[in-house]
């Protein structure tokens, strides 16, 4: 295989650099996107319940209202990822956080339902691009080394942004605010973070990866220099990559493509079926086992949950990625998760008392942050060449986000209908096929990011011998 060694020089650089100050705050920038995310994905379930009432929504539209800015990040997220490898990730990172503000204000100034509805879109969208965006460009910033731990610490954000959702909600009601005062208020704290995350992200480098594939290794080398903080050496004279913008149809032909998109995207499917069902509509979920409960107090047991369970697992992900195979730790959490589940469904009692369905249920959290929740978007960051990371990264979260959407538009109508032991079913047998769909992709633990996808390059078809000798390369 021919690589030009510009590219290759930049890529064992940032493979072989060693942990800065640039890579910490990298992580903190892509993992602020993540709390964004996370804090205005999580409110709508709070929110539902204040705003229920007000605009007398009956079960239909309490369902469109958790799902509907799901189906937007679906959208948001391929659309994002495609320009991601078109226009570079740098240039994408910004928009999408401008996308967050407006949906954000546009939520929490809606006069009606339908007008919540569409802010709740705009929002979806940008939190879409924020994926690909941040998944993809924090992979490219990383060593070999640290890869996983660095890609873990930034979406471990989001766990802050969910414990934050509760933690505001909370508070805003705690203090007295009315109820239909109240959700403006908890939609609209989530202007805040996006303000700061746009701000940062104006200063960050684009990815010396996708800068040196493109065609200017030179710029590249400035690039990594800037955050590294040390010269690179034996970098070859620059040589303009001609790009078709057919590769990714060329790549779709291969069918290792195919099966590594079944796994990274199948996997994170599964998942996010199960999870975002049951999470969107976690408030919705202690109502059932606690119906007399009042809506602070409900608040405040999901609080817990996240704080005891999810932010828990959330640490111990975070310690074990590069200590454990990839897949392994994704089958250990699908595992954990599909076992409580199926615990919830087949044992009567637990769903019955407080105590030990928070216990059980909170293992689920647990098992769900420390291993699906890092790897399916850490494995859709590393399974793909530079020149279609980001496009592929947005496809394996944008199918992942259509599950996420017909999960939480599912279950509030399985929870109304068929009750609480119905929705953990489904959710067991969902966490077991995200296991069965985990070894459809290489394990990429150790290896440096260009090796892990070789052999999915497509060697462009030269039209003549001279074309060959010429330097027609393989894309990588």
């Amino acid at each position: 295989m021919t690589v030009n060694p510009s590219r290759a020089t930049v890529a064992k650089s940032l493979d072989d650099a060693k942990l800065s100050v640039f890579h910490l705050k990298a992580a903190v920038t892509a993992g602020a996107g993540f709390f964004t995310d996370s804090y205005d994905l999580n409110v709508i379930g709070t929110v539902t319940l204040l705003i229920t009432p007000q605009f007398h929504l009956d079960s239909g539209q309490v369902a469109m209202l958790t799902s509907s800015t799901l189906l937007a990040v679906a959208v948001g997220a391929m659309a994002f990822g495609r320009l991601g490898d078109l226009l570079g990730r740098r240039r994408v990172y910004g928009l999408e956080a401008i996308l967050m503000i407006i949906g954000a204000l546009v939520s929490a100034l809606a006069p009606n339902f339908a007008v919540l509805v569409i802010g709740r879109l705009i929002l979806g969208i940008g939190i879409g691009g924020d994926y690909p965006a941040s998944g993809v460009i924090m992979t490219e910033y990383a060593n070999t080394r640290n890869r996983g731990k660095l890609v873990g610490f930034t979406f471990i954000f989001y766990v802050f942004g969910q414990v934050s959702a509760y933690l505001v909600s909370l508070l805003v009601l705690a203090v007295g605010v009315p109820d239909d005062i109240a959700w403006r208020v908890i939609l609209g704290v989530g202007v805040i973070p996006s303000l700061l995350v746009l701000h940062q992200r104006r200063h960050m480098p684009e990815s010396p990866r996708w800068t040196a594939h493109s065609g200017d290794p030179a710029q590249a080398v400035k690039d990594f220099e800037s955050f590294a903080q040390r010269p690179i050496t034996a970098v070859a004279s620059r040589e303009p990559v001609k790009r078709t913008g057919r590769a990714t149809g060329g790549t779709l032909s291969k069918r290792r493509v195919l099966i590594a998109l079944a796994g990274t995207a199948g996997s994170w499917f599964f998942y996010n079926v199960a999870v975002y069902g049951i999470n969107v509509s976690q408030p919705l979920l202690i109502k059932n086992i606690v119906p007399n409960a009042t809506t602070v107090s409900n608040i405040a047991l999901n609080a817990v949950l996240v704080v005891c369970f999810s932010l828990v697992g959330g640490i111990f992900g975070v310690v074990a990625l590069d200590r454990m195979r990839r897949r392994t730790q994704q089958a250990v959490g699908f595992g954990l998760c599909a076992l409580t589940m199926l615990l919830i469904t087949a044992v009567p009692g637990l769903s019955a008392t407080v105590v030990p369905f928070t216990l059980t249920f909170g293992m689920s959290l647990f098992g769900s942050m420390f291993g699906p929740s890092y790897t399916t978007m850490l494995l859709a960051a590393e399974s793909y060449p530079t020149s279609i990371r980001s496009t592929f990264h947005g496809l394996s979260s944008g199918i992942a986000k259509v599950g996420a959407f017909a999960g939480a538009l599912i279950v509030p109508l399985l929870l109304a209908d068929g009750g609480l032991r119905i929705v953990t079913l489904v959710a067991s047998c969902c966490f077991l096929a995200g296991i069965a769909t985990t070894f459809l992709v290489r394990e990429p633990n150790g290896l440096a990011l260009d090796d892990i996808s070789h052999d999915l390059a497509v060697k462009p078809v030269a039209k003549d011998a001279a074309a060959v000798s010429s330097g027609a390369e393989v894309q990588a």
